[in-house]
C-alpha cells in the first residue's frame, strides 16, 4: 500500500473514533488528537526514510509539520472567536499532519462544507436558522469593531454543533476519490 493511502486511512480512522466521542460527549480526547498530531511527523519520517532515504524522511517530517500548521490555523482562529471547539482544532491539525498540506486542506475544506450544509439543515428544521445566522454575523464582525460597537452574543444563544462527523465524512470522501 502506498504511503499516502496509509496516512489517509489513519486520518479516516482517527476521525471515526473522534466522531464517536464527539457525538457521545461533545469532546474529542487529547490522547487521540494530540497522539495523532505527535506521531504523524515521526511516522512520515520513518516511512519516507525507509523507502526513499533519510533526506526524503526529513522532508516528509517537515511537510507533516507544515500540514499541521496550515490545517490548524483557520480552526484556531475560529476557536479564538468562540465558534470552534479546541478538540476540533486539534483534530484538524492532526489531519493535516497525517495527510500533509494539500490533502489536509482539502479535507478541511470539505469538512467545512459538509458541516455548514448539515448545520443549516438542522437549524432550519428546528426553526433557529435566522437567529443563528445573526449571531454568526455578530461573532464574525465583533473583532473588527471598536469595543463600544460590539454586540455581545450570550452563550445560551449559541447552537453547538459536533464537527468531528463532518471531518470523518470529508476524510472518507477524500479516501474514496484520492487518485490511486
Amino acid at each position: 500500500m502506498e504511503g499516502t493511502h496509509v496516512f489517509l486511512f489513519a486520518s479516516v480512522a482517527s476521525a471515526a473514533v473522534a466522531s464517536v466521542y464527539d457525538l457521545r460527549s461533545g469532546r474529542i480526547p487529547n490522547w487521540l488528537s494530540l497522539g495523532a498530531l505527535a506521531l504523524a511527523p515521526v511516522a512520515h519520517f520513518a516511512w519516507s526514510a525507509a523507502t526513499d532515504g533519510v533526506d526524503a524522511g526529513v522532508s516528509a517530517f517537515g511537510w507533516s509539520l507544515a500540514g499541521a500548521a496550515l490545517c490548524g490555523a483557520i480552526p484556531w482562529l475560529c476557536w479564538r472567536s468562540g465558534s470552534f471547539g479546541g478538540g476540533d482544532v486539534k483534530l484538524l491539525a492532526a489531519t493535516g499532519a497525517l495527510c500533509l498540506p494539500r490533502t489536509g486542506m482539502t479535507i478541511e475544506f470539505y469538512a467545512m462544507v459538509v458541516g455548514a450544509v448539515f448545520a443549516m439543515g438542522r437549524l432550519a428544521f428546528h426553526g433557529t436558522l435566522l437567529r443563528t445566522l445573526a449571531n454568526t454575523a455578530a461573532l464574525s464582525l465583533n473583532p473588527l469593531l471598536p469595543k463600544r460597537h460590539r454586540r455581545p452574543v450570550p452563550p445560551e444563544a449559541m447552537t453547538p454543533m459536533r464537527f468531528a462527523p463532518a471531518v470523518l465524512g470529508a476524510a472518507a470522501l477524500c479516501a474514496l476519490v484520492h487518485p490511486r
